[in-house]
């Protein structure tokens, strides 16, 4: 049976740059390009025409910023999107991830780090960068220099007790593969219970549902 592909839409304004990622990409026997944007508005029409799994986001394009598509493309679900981007700047980071985005990579990353991030966040899981990892965690630290209070979202009631250790899970950054050892269950039970843990908090990720777990105090 053949293997079914990881359809990706690139979103970057250098042409060069969009052949490049094409090429590395479609290496992995896996993968499909199926379409290419130059900038943000039409980032958001192919995501929408093609639905492809993941889309591949530059964050500087004219016009539309890519910023601005994330949060349009991942309100109405029409695809993941993993930001690519030259700028290891903490504020871009920050957005994207409000943004709904599910991984955030600067294109120093090597191609087979990318191949498999892409294939990561195809199945649910969340990415991030290395070098961003580390300043994401201090941030958090330095945000409470004393215990706060957990913050009550009022969604967490209608979460089940397994969605509530799933969420919890998600704040400690667990895969889907690490979730199903946890709980004994397989991948594709782990993907739904994080899909309607991200449902029902109206979340667009699970790194916004990881911010959250955090907030409330529960991971």
């Amino acid at each position: 049976m053949t293997q079914p592909q990881i359809r990706v839409l690139l979103a970057d304004d250098h042409a060069a740059i969009r052949a490049g990622l094409r090429l590395m990409l479609e290496q992995a026997a896996d993968i499909a390009v199926v379409g290419e944007a130059a900038d943000g508005a039409i980032a958001i029409r192919q995501a929408a025409a093609l639905r492809p799994d993941v889309v591949l986001m530059d964050i500087r394009m004219p016009g539309t910023d890519g910023i601005t598509a994330t949060r349009a493309i991942t309100a109405t679900g029409a695809a993941d999107v993993l930001i690519l981007t030259t700028f290891d700047i903490d504020e871009y980071l920050f957005d994207a991830l409000r943004a709904g985005a599910a991984g955030f990579l600067l294109k120093s990353v090597e191609p087979a780090a990318l191949v498999d991030a892409v294939r990561r966040v195809a199945v649910g899981d969340g990415v991030l960068a290395p070098e961003v990892t580390r300043r994401l965690l201090v941030v958090f630290a330095a945000a409470e220099p004393t215990p706060a209070p957990p913050r009550p979202h009022p969604s967490l009631d209608s979460l089940t007790a397994r969605e509530r250790d799933v969420l919890a899970a998600l704040g400690r950054g667990l895969s889907n593969a690490d979730l199903a050892a946890t709980f004994a269950i397989t991948e594709a039970t782990a993907k739904t219970h994080v899909s309607r843990v991200l449902a029902k908090l109206s979340c667009t990720s699970r790194v916004q549902a990881a911010i959250l777990a955090k907030e409330a105090g529960i991971a």
